[in-house]
């Protein structure tokens, strides 16, 4: 679990291609702490496994599925990721509940700025639509962001200095492709409204029930 405030930016060093999988090592662009085998790491906002690593980078691998549902496969080296370790018990949560499993992708419409901020304006597959609510968060490249406007398959981000500067935001392009993750809250919310939807109950509140129970 990850809560969207990126860490710190980290460069493709290395990528091992292989039967539609990849094995990727990254060099963090900060003081690294020290990582654990196994732990969660989220790139880009995609929560990946540490299997190797030293005191200037460290491996994980990739799936097929990851690769097909994320822009990890169009990662080339020395391009630049936002990296976010996992969440700890009894940290601050100052993003929101982040799964690091991309729903997909979405893609830049168009960038204006807003004074000092950037307000980003983005595609993404309508079927997501009801998880995107206006001052809702989105996570978009694994960075957690406040949303200001939305509507059947878009939605817009003000994106302040501070956040443009500590991630990869400040370098992104209309036309760009980012990783799309919608808030985990609303996707339950809505898995438990479908069910409701397609077997509603029958309601025992009635004028009858009323005129016996409350005469």
């Amino acid at each position: 679990m990850f809560t969207g405030l990126v860490m710190g930016l980290g460069e493709v060093a290395v990528i091992a291609p292989g039967s539609g999988e990849s094995r990727f090592t990254f060099r963090p662009l900060f003081p690294a702490p020290a990582w654990i085998k196994g732990e969660s790491i989220a790139v880009n906002g995609v929560c990946l496994s540490v299997e190797t690593f030293d005191t200037l980078s460290f491996t994980a691998y990739a799936s097929r599925e990851t690769l097909r549902l994320s822009n990890l496969g169009s990662l080339c080296r020395g391009n630049t990721v936002n990296l976010e370790r996992a969440l700890a018990l009894g940290d601050r949560l100052g993003g929101h509940l982040v799964s690091g499993h991309a729903d997909g992708l979405a893609h830049i419409e168009s960038i204006r700025d807003a004074g000092a901020s950037r307000i980003i304006r983005v595609r993404f597959p309508e079927e997501f639509s009801a998880q995107v609510i206006p001052k809702g968060s989105v996570a978009l490249d694994g960075v957690s962001l406040t949303i200001n406007h939305c509507g059947s398959g878009f939605l817009e981000v003000n994106v302040i200095p501070e956040t443009q500067q500590a991630t990869t935001v400040g370098s992104w392009k209309t036309g760009q492709t980012l990783n799309f993750e919608t808030d985990l809250i609303g996707k339950y919310v809505e898995r438990m409204l479908q069910a409701w939807k397609e077997s509603p109950r029958e309601s025992r509140l009635t004028m009858d029930f009323l005129r016996e129970n409350l005469g």
